[in-house]
């Protein structure tokens, strides 16, 4: 999944967390599902972030 694809996938979960008629059961579940996915857009930021200072640092 795509960094882009995973920020429309946590979109629309908070979406979901802001219908008021979700059970409270299905709403941790879905909670969660979004810290995992937001975990992994950080892994992916961090890396990109250690690649450009890398190449930054390597053209200087």
């Amino acid at each position: 999944m795509t960094l882009e694809e995973t920020f429309e996938k946590v979109d629309a979960i908070m979406e979901k967390l802001s219908d008021d008629s979700l059970p409270l059961e299905e709403s941790f579940s879905v909670y969660k599902e979004g810290m995992e996915l937001l975990d992994g857009c950080r892994k992916i930021i961090d890396d990109v972030e250690k690649k450009v200072t890398e190449l930054a640092e390597n053209d200087t």
